[in-house]
């Protein structure tokens, strides 16, 4: 399990890279990797190891670039991992 307060870090976090994502960024920002954005998310989730922390990694990238993502979905899943 994984500390509730990793847990709202990592929503935070995904909120603000995608709030502040946009399709040219890449072109505009020169240097810019949405994986570095992706690693920053995920970081506190230290207690995700292995094949779940790929899975989660790819989630965090779509909800990040992709405006139409269900963040619902991701809000309710990524709780459920948490520490009551």
């Amino acid at each position: 399990m994984i500390e509730r307060t990793d847990v709202e870090a990592t929503i935070t976090r995904v909120a603000v890279a995608a709030f502040t994502y946009y399709p040219e960024r890449p072109t505009d920002e020169p240097g810019y990797a949405l994986g570095e954005d992706v690693a920053w998310c995920i970081k506190p989730l230290v207690g995700l190891q292995g094949p779940e922390r790929g899975v989660w990694r790819l989630r965090i990238a779509e909800l990040i670039t992709d405006p139409t993502a269900d963040r619902r979905a991701f809000i309710r899943d990524i709780t459920s991992l948490a520490r009551e």
